[in-house]
Order: C-alpha cells, then structure tokens, then sequence
C-alpha cells in the first residue's frame, strides 16, 4: 500500500539485534504503516521451521509485507550471495509501492553483506574442498569450529557453531591462502548508493538472558516438540542445512546420543542461545554509524526516525 511516509530513494532502515531483544514487538509497533520488511534471519527463510526459528506470527505477516520467509525447504542451502539477490529485487518492489525497506533479524552477516557487498575472497578450490569435507567426516562440526577459532577467531565469533557451510568455507580460504577469510577486504561504503538508517538493539546482558530463556521456555510451550517430531516424520536429519541451527540440532544430537530428557535438551537449547547472543553483539558492535537504542527507549527511537525521514 502507498505510504503516507515521503518515501526516498535509498532511503532504508536496518533493525538488528541479538535473539530475543525485542525486535519484532518493535517492527509490530512502528513499522506497520509505510515500511516492508526484509528478513535477515537464516532460519526464518525456511518452511516448516516456525516455532524454533520465532518466526513472526501468521498475523504479523499479513499485515506487513515480509520478504525471505518460508521461501525454502529445510533440506536445501541458502548462501549469503542468495540472500543479497533475493533482497536486492525485494527493494526495488518496496520502493515501487512506495515504502521504505526494513532489513531486521539477527543474522550479522547478512547485514554485513548486504550493505558492503560480498568479500574478494577467492573461489572454492574443489580439492581443498575435499579435504575439508573429509575432515568434517572424521573430526566432527565442533573440532572443525575449534579449528577455525583457532585460524580466524573474527570469523568464528561471526559464525553460528552448527552452521557447517560456512565453518567449512571459512577454513576451505585459510587453507586455500594461508589467511583468514575474515582478512579479505569488505567494500567499506554502502551498495547501490543506500542512504542507511541504523538501528541496534542494547539490553543488558542478565536481561538479555533472562528473556532467552522465557522465549525457550514459551517454545516448548508453544509445541517446539511437536514441530520436531514432524520434520522427523519429513525424513529430517542433521544433513539438512536448516536443522543445524539452534533450537532443532538439540534435538537432533540428542537423538543420535541417546539423551531423551527434554529438561536437558532445554537448558542446552538455552545455553547455546546466550552463547549465540554473546557472539552476534560482538560481530554488531563491529558495525560502523550505529544508533543504539534500548528497545523500551521509544523516545530515542522516534526522535531517529522523524530525523532520519525528513532529510
């Protein structure tokens, strides 16, 4: 719908901040009229995956447009290169209506990528690729991650500890070039002429977790083990990309363990989140031109946007 908004070219809004900081009460409260949303968060783009994920409710998503949700199967890969495509073509649709594009999640490095453009770092060299894939196979996901904390520790505070693609190509470059992935020069001004609003979410860190874990806790409540059950039945196993991520590997390790008690699935879902949180403030803070805000702070928040609209 046409926005009362005086939409600008370029104009855009990033809304980031680590998981449960508030940020879809925010969208929900400001962003209804004038805006469409851009997901920014590499579960949500998955079908089947809505209570673990805290994908936005069927409500929500009737009511504000909202592009990278449920546009791929659980078993099939989706690469940041991916994600700039599909989001390039979703801007130029919300400007054509007339909006302002709202790129929020918390997935850093969609954000990264998405306003700087991709890294140069090289092509995959398929026998390294090979190599590491074996090592994969014979070392595990965990030791591979300590590998990589090890060579590029940048890159491992930016990856998510089950999210074996990129683990594997961050150390597929080290061995490649001898350098960490995270040395390869980003673009240091925005793509595509983006007049970019940024927004970043700040609570305190004991709040933070607090809310991590009511959110777990609501899940389980919400049917988390329902939803499990029937990506089992779908043939779901750790080999699909999307069930790496936390909140549904939990599960899927426990299954291969033996663990059946759904107190300790829970705390480890709980742990590994404010593990998650930890690392996706440090990889924000890495952000330049950063408006943080406390979500409960509107004032602050009005006063950025009424400023950043009337230029």
């Amino acid at each position: 719908m046409k926005s009362n908004i005086p939409s600008k070219k370029n104009k855009i809004i990033f809304l980031f901040g680590p998981t449960a900081s508030g940020k879809t009460q925010l969208v929900e409260d400001y962003f209804s009229n004038g805006y469409q949303i851009i997901n920014a968060d590499s579960v949500q783009v998955y079908r089947y995956l809505d209570i673990g994920s805290a994908k936005p409710s069927l409500e929500l998503l009737k009511k504000i447009k909202h592009y990278n949700v449920d546009i791929l199967n659980p078993w099939e890969q989706f690469t940041v290169g991916e994600f700039i495509k599909n989001s390039d073509i979703a801007v130029q649709e919300i400007y054509s209506c007339g909006d302002i594009p709202l790129v929020t999640g918390g997935t850093a490095f969609y954000f990264k990528h998405f306003l700087y453009g991709l890294s140069e770092a090289p092509t995959a060299d398929e026998k390294i690729r090979a190599k590491v894939n074996d090592m994969l196979n014979t070392l595990g996901l965990e030791k591979l991650y300590e590998l990589l904390n090890t060579y590029d520790p940048i890159s491992g505070a930016r990856i998510n500890i089950n999210d074996s693609y990129r683990i594997t190509r961050a150390l597929e470059v080290y061995y490649q070039t001898g350098k960490p992935l995270s040395s390869f020069a980003l673009p240091t001004s925005p793509r595509n002429n983006m007049d970019p609003l940024i927004i970043g979410l700040d609570r305190d860190r004991d709040e933070l977790y607090e809310r991590i874990d009511k959110r777990v806790d609501i899940m389980f409540e919400d049917g988390l083990l329902e939803e499990i059950k029937k990506l089992k039945g779908m043939g779901g196993t750790l080999a699909w990309p999307a069930l790496g991520a936390i909140g549904y590997r939990e599960f899927f390790d426990a299954s291969l363990t033996g663990e059946a008690s759904i107190k300790i699935i829970k705390d480890k879902i709980k742990t590994a989140s404010r593990r998650y949180a930890k690392r996706q403030l440090t990889f924000f803070r890495s952000f330049k031109n950063v408006n943080w805000i406390h979500p409960d702070d509107r004032e602050s928040l009005e006063s950025l946007l009424n400023s950043y609209l009337s230029k």
